[in-house]
């Protein structure tokens, strides 16, 4: 099994672009208290202009991006294979095992299947 990913040389960061007049709970209030909620250790921002979504070509929640020590874009792809209803467990294992082969210098597998999630809630 892996260990936590909180004792990994890892730096992670969490963004939310949605906006928030029109969904008050991705707000950076509301962002704190899921934050809380589920026991974030990592920054979690908001992207109040939607700059940075749109410069990552963001399309859902969550996209998931994993950079090598040289800033080379990775992993993008799913958390896990599980989706609402399917019954399939959150293990997050295509995002672990990613995230092992970086910090083990090794090649990320090529078979990186896109996020599924909500789309992002864009300004009109």
């Amino acid at each position: 099994m892996h260990s936590c990913l909180w004792e990994k040389p890892l730096g992670i960061v969490a963004i939310s672009a949605n906006d928030a007049v029109t969904h008050p709970g991705d707000s950076p209030a509301g962002l704190k208290q899921q934050a809380i909620a589920n026991g974030f250790r990592f920054p979690y921002l908001y992207d109040e202009s939607q700059a940075v979504a749109h410069a990552y070509k963001a399309a859902c929640t969550p996209d998931l991006y994993l950079f090598d020590a040289d800033f080379k874009l990775v992993y993008r792809g799913q958390y896990d294979a599980s989706r609402p209803g399917n019954g399939v467990p959150v293990t997050g294992q295509q995002l672990r095992a990613a995230i092992d082969a970086v910090l083990a210098r090794k090649p990320v597998s090529a078979d990186q299947r896109p996020s599924i999630g909500c789309n992002i809630k864009w300004k009109a």
